[in-house]
């Protein structure tokens, strides 16, 4: 089966929904992943297609005249002071665009409402044909693997999945071994990334490292393969910030870059003990 990579908006942040389609397309991906759910975080910049018609008009045929296909859109976050129906819109422009899958974590630590909250989030997501693929994320509430699979157990939804990410599986001590109790067919896509082996002792230097410092694949020290070759063979999502290297190469080269060492590594370490 030849390898599906997709582009993820991280990578590329700077970069509108419709340049990074044509940006994708260039450098040789084919999906995007999108962030239209505008967080505001410091710095991040708003594409929320819902609200932004003429962005949608041009993300809409820049993807047809591309080829190139949305995977997915996030990010969908489960919090005290979010209710699940504000992410409806934006699975409203996912499906429109063709997209595939909402990416979610969990961002508080009252178990009983992110399972309320994560449950409606699948519930809401049905009708436009999407999945949930759950995230778990270092400096979040939900941060490793066994805190995952209990939410995704619990809540025992159809539409429901797993999103590994390279680097917070590294940086969560979570072993590869462990991934052969997931169902198969939880695994829909994996964020695709590398950094250095060692695991940061702040939450800061964490954060600086996830948001903008991440490594090419085979240039830092997870053992990526012991990961991939776990899991069935499922589209590449290359979500790999680096804020220096975007600024020195400009987001083309960098996203090429990306795609580059990634098809290397696999090619040379991915062989799949799944089916």
């Amino acid at each position: 089966m030849t390898k599906q990579f997709s582009l993820a908006h991280l990578t590329v942040l700077g970069c509108t929904p419709p340049e990074m389609a044509y940006l994708a397309a260039r450098a040789g991906y084919d999906f995007i992943s999108l962030r239209p759910i505008y967080m505001g975080l410091p710095g991040e910049p708003n594409y929320a297609l819902a609200e932004n018609k003429q962005m949608m008009r041009e993300t809409k045929a820049a993807l047809a005249e591309t080829g190139v296909k949305l995977l997915d859109i996030e990010l969908a976050r489960i919090c005290a002071d979010v209710d699940p129906k504000k992410y409806v819109p934006a699975m409203e422009a996912a499906a429109e665009l063709g997209g595939r899958h909402v990416l979610s974590s969990i961002w508080t630590n009252d178990r009983n409402l992110y399972m309320e909250r994560f449950i409606e989030l699948c519930e809401l997501a049905k009708p436009f044909g999407l999945t949930i693929e759950l995230e778990y994320v270092p400096i979040a509430s939900v941060t490793n693997l066994a805190g995952t699979l209990d939410v995704l157990r619990t809540a025992n939804q159809e539409n429901a999945g797993l999103m590994i990410d390279i680097h917070h599986f590294h940086r969560a001590g979570d072993k590869a071994e462990d991934l052969d109790a997931v169902p198969r067919e939880w695994f829909r896509f994996l964020h695709l990334c590398d950094a250095p082996a060692e695991i940061p002792t702040s939450k800061e230097e964490m954060t600086k490292i996830l948001r903008e410092a991440r490594l090419y694949i085979g240039e830092g020290g997870i053992d990526i393969a012991s990961i991939v070759n776990r899991i069935p063979e499922i589209p590449y999502s290359i979500e790999l910030p680096h804020d220096k290297r975007a600024q020195e190469l400009g987001y083309e080269e960098h996203a090429r870059r990306c795609l580059q060492t990634a098809k290397t590594y696999l090619e040379a370490y991915a062989f799949h003990m799944c089916y």
